[in-house]
């Protein structure tokens, strides 16, 4: 099973069921070509979902199968995440879970994966005795050999970074339902040093992936039955590829591709595939991407632009590298190159020494841009980070819950009105699976990441159709198909 963390000091308004960022849990149908069992458990952001499916392919090659049932299996293994405390938290309770399953099952394996494990490898392995095994993001390929270790009696570890490693060469085990959506992880890593976050201390350092790798894996999904893909990376714009940062080209005889180029490369595969992509950066957003994006149909008008504050003090705490100007500046390009785009964003609460007229700076940027969805969270110090170094967690709890529900509250009146401005309107959906309120009923997004249920009639999943919206909540539109 892959199981997705629910973030309970964070909320979303406006936007989709995403189950990366909701929690629902996900069955993954079992692989049957290995003798072993493993059940796979996955935490925060859709990276780590990707991920998950890396790992599953590198152990089925190793005799072992997924399982739904977590009695039989011979190892779990859960991939963390490390961005927010509840969410550790979340995953340390799991792992006493099972430890309980342990002493039932002494030849159980135990291990966790991903950001969570490299950070805390001595607290888990040794002080708190909760897991067998602990595997960095660089080293999945490792798991074979480190699970063997732990047969023999001993502890295992590997938590080292890469500066090379991608996985380019691993074609991914396609764990979600549906068949019809899919994720290519483009880069790993991050070179922001945004003072919140753990990322690059986590993933190491930014490295872009071959580009005829995610074109061929793009190819080979939609000819398994795929129509939607999204390109993912910490920070998709500063995708390069044969070229340094500074701009040199480091191959003569090899091509140049940037993230417009690889967007428009994997757009082209075919006119019925849907591209998506996340997350951007604002300092990154380029006029060159909002153009490939307007090209082409099938590139999806959906942008996710986090801006975390819309006060220029607290971004240059927050070591954001842009003004509110700049990303206004942002902001007013996509309007005029892609018009018909929905905006996504995050927003951090009461961040260190944030102030009410600070915080009043951000209601008053979210009403200005008109945010369709967005994805809100309270501060949560992170031990290790530059915040936690240089500035003091010193807004009450309280106060970062009050300003957190006042984004909310803002947030869904403006995803109100974004949905309102739907109605009578037709727009193309892509059909993802059966509606969770009624069976009668399918959903699937639009192209501007906007849930549609239709009804049933007798379409299915991977099929698009044209939907006359007439009803509307702040989550999602209904209507009906226009034939």
């Amino acid at each position: 099973m892959i199981e997705f963390e629910n973030k309970e000091n964070s909320a979303e308004v406006g936007a989709e069921i995403d189950e990366s960022i909701q929690g629902q849990p996900m069955m993954v149908a079992p692989l049957s070509n290995g003798s072993k069992k493993l059940y796979l458990e996955s935490y925060g952001c859709q990276m780590n979902f990707a991920d998950s499916e890396v790992v599953a392919s590198i152990l089925s090659e190793n005799g072992y199968s997924t399982t739904r049932n977590i009695d039989e299996a011979d190892v779990i293994l859960m991939n963390t995440c490390s961005i927010r405390d509840n969410a550790e938290q979340r995953v340390r309770n799991k792992l006493s879970q099972h430890n309980k399953r342990k002493k039932q099952n002494p030849e159980l394996i135990i291990g966790i994966l991903g950001c969570m494990a490299e950070r805390l490898k001595k607290d888990l392995l040794e002080q708190e005795k909760l897991v067998d095994l602990v595997a960095g993001p660089d080293a999945y390929r490792e798991l074979p050999s480190l699970i063997q270790e732990v047969e023999t009696g001993q502890k295992a570890v590997n938590v080292l970074l890469s500066r090379e490693e991608t996985y380019a060469d691993i074609a991914p085990v396609r764990l979600g339902k549906g068949g019809v959506t899919a994720f290519i992880s483009i880069m790993r890593g991050c070179d922001n040093m945004c003072s919140f976050c753990v990322v690059p201390f986590t993933r190491g350092r930014e490295r872009s992936r071959d580009p005829e790798s995610i074109v061929a894996e793009a190819k080979d999904l939609f000819a398994n039955g795929y129509r939607e893909v999204t390109l993912l990376g910490q920070n998709v714009d500063s995708y390069h590829w044969n070229i340094t940062k500074k701009g040199d080209v480091i191959d003569s005889e090899k091509p140049v591709v940037n993230f417009a180029r690889l967007m428009e490369l994997v757009a082209q595969v075919d006119p019925k595939l849907r591209v998506r992509f996340s997350t951007s950066h604002p300092k990154d957003m380029t006029d060159e991407v909002l153009g490939v994006m307007a090209k082409y149909h099938n590139i999806c008008k959906y942008i996710h632009l986090p801006i975390q504050s819309g006060n220029d003090e607290i971004l240059k705490k927050m070591n954001r590298g842009y003004t509110s100007e700049w990303y206004m500046n942002r902001i007013k390009a996509i309007k005029r190159i892609v018009p018909e785009a929905y905006i996504s964003t995050d927003i951090i609460t009461g961040f260190c020494g944030e102030t009410e007229e600070q915080h009043q700076d951000t209601m008053k940027l979210m009403q200005e841009v008109g945010y369709e969805f967005a994805y809100m969270f309270f501060y949560s110090e992170r031990p290790k980070t530059l915040a936690a170094r240089k500035f003091e967690d010193d807004i009450p709890l309280e106060v970062k819950k009050r300003r957190l529900n006042e984004v909310q509250d803002l947030q869904h009146n403006l995803a109100f009105d974004a949905h309102q401005r739907t109605v009578g309107k037709i727009c193309e959906v892509l059909i993802e699976g059966v509606s969770k309120r009624s069976k009668d009923h399918l959903f699937g997004r639009n192209s501007q990441n906007v849930t549609v249920i239709l009804p049933r009639e007798n379409y299915k999943p991977g099929d698009y159709v044209n939907v006359m919206v007439d009803e509307f909540t702040s989550a999602t539109v209904s209507g009906s198909v226009v034939k």
